[in-house]
């Protein structure tokens, strides 16, 4: 297939970073299509280590256009500061490599005071946002008050749009106790960095339809993960949009039939940032043992996440609702101090005993994991990149997850490190 789509097929936090990464060598364009600065990858090549939050992972290659698609909620001032650090890590950044979807919504600083508001009213039944105003900007979108990229451009209309949103926005906030908006406070402010945002905005529908014309192979970049879909995943525990690969076509400009070879990044283990199910949670030493070992905070928040078994279940359902044609196993290193690796294969949960993870909030819940034992293969794995030098008892393990989840592994990832890959399908054609 000409087209790669990456997504997350857990609850975020997978590796996509390093992974696109080494995708990208043979991409020509980078796609991120969906969520904001909310996402967080992290790319370690030789002894640099960039961090991403807007910026596709693609950026750090030079050659390559990057866009930032129409799906994304874009907070200019974090889109401003991310460049500004990787250009102080000598990486180019210019109109000619990066391209910002003019129909893209934008984040502005009262998204993320309410996105605090009210995750802090919400007491004990937070949701676990980052409080980055994500939500929020996508209410706004959805609302048809949001502010797009388009609009620096046009002063006037800016701040009539300003207004209006403000109806809304300065109501809730005096609700919530907070302080009203100055409308000519962020009026000035949109104007002020507009000059800085305006030579990067473009058409990225248009320049996905050149570049397919042309026959360029593209990469598309979903950030979050499947489990965190606000249709498919735990909800109300989720972000506030599709992560699923359908939206790689609707949230850059682009037709279904152009998503290509859908890979999900699928970790060894499974982590999970903030509140919400996690079945197969751990919280013993094994627990600990993988938060260590696998560094376990988040690149965007420095949040701990929450470590546990693999769950075949919830990979399965997501291999289902996301179209994903292979999956790239990431950080299996992780796990090679392990004597004993347990594998989730289903869940019970009242009496019953379900092969799916069920819609309703109270059976996430309470859904109890039913465990499959394998023996672990206690030898390192960095540096392998041959799937016949990997341990007998680690290829063992992947192959009974590949029957679980019906797909195969098309990538193996044996360290953080861009080359420890190992590629079992040629997916670019």
């Amino acid at each position: 297939m000409s087209n790669i789509t990456v997504i997350g097929s857990q609850w975020g936090d997978e590796g996509k970073g390093k992974i696109v990464d080494w995708l990208a060598r043979k991409a020509d364009v980078v796609v991120r299509f969906q969520g904001g600065h909310n996402a967080g990858h992290t790319l370690v090549i030789g002894d640099q280590v960039y961090k991403l939050h807007l910026l596709p992972s693609g950026i750090v290659r030079p050659g390559k256009l990057s866009i930032i698609g129409n799906g994304v909620v874009v907070d200019p001032w974090a889109l401003l500061k991310e460049i500004a650090g990787l250009r102080e890590q000598g990486i180019e950044i210019i109109p000619a490599n990066l391209l910002v979807s003019e129909n893209a919504p934008m984040i502005l600083p009262l998204h993320g005071e309410i996105d605090r508001a009210l995750e802090e009213a919400r007491g004990a039944q937070k949701i676990g946002t980052t409080g980055r105003g994500i939500g929020p900007a996508y209410e706004d979108k959805i609302g048809r008050r949001a502010l797009r990229i388009c609009d620096l451009a046009h002063p006037d209309t800016l701040r009539k749009k300003l207004e209006n949103m403000m109806l809304y926005h300065n109501a809730l906030l005096k609700g919530l106790g907070a302080k009203p908006v100055d409308i000519e406070a962020c009026a000035k402010s949109l104007e002020e960095i507009a000059p800085q945002i305006l030579p990067f905005a473009g058409s990225s529908w248009q320049a996905l339809d050149k570049a397919s014309s042309a026959k360029k192979k593209i990469l598309f970049e979903g950030a979050q993960g499947i489990m965190l879909d606000i249709d498919h995943g735990t909800y109300p525990f989720v972000t506030s949009s599709n992560t699923v690969a359908a939206q790689a076509a609707s949230g850059s400009g682009t037709g279904a039939d152009h998503v290509g070879y859908v890979l999900g990044i699928t970790k060894a283990y499974t982590t999970r940032v903030g509140s919400g199910p996690f079945p197969t949670e751990l919280s013993d030493n094994i627990g600990e043992t993988l938060g260590k070992r696998g560094h376990e905070f988040g690149t965007t928040t420095g949040r701990k996440r929450r470590c546990g078994w693999f769950d075949a279940v919830q990979v399965r359902q997501a291999v289902k609702t996301g179209g994903i044609h292979g999956i790239a196993l990431t950080k299996l290193d992780v796990m090679d101090t392990l004597e004993t690796i347990k594998i989730c294969v289903a869940y019970e949960c009242r009496g019953k005993r379900y092969d799916y993870l069920p819609a309703a909030a109270d059976l996430q819940a309470e859904v109890k994991p039913v465990y499959e034992t394998l023996p672990g293969w206690q030898s390192s794995l960095e540096g392998v990149r041959k799937f016949e030098e990997l341990p007998e008892n680690a290829v063992k393990y992947i192959r009974h997850l590949e029957t679980l989840i019906g797909v195969p592994a098309t990538v193996i990832s044996t360290s953080p490190q861009r080359d420890d890959t190992i590629m079992l399908k040629e997916l670019f054609q």
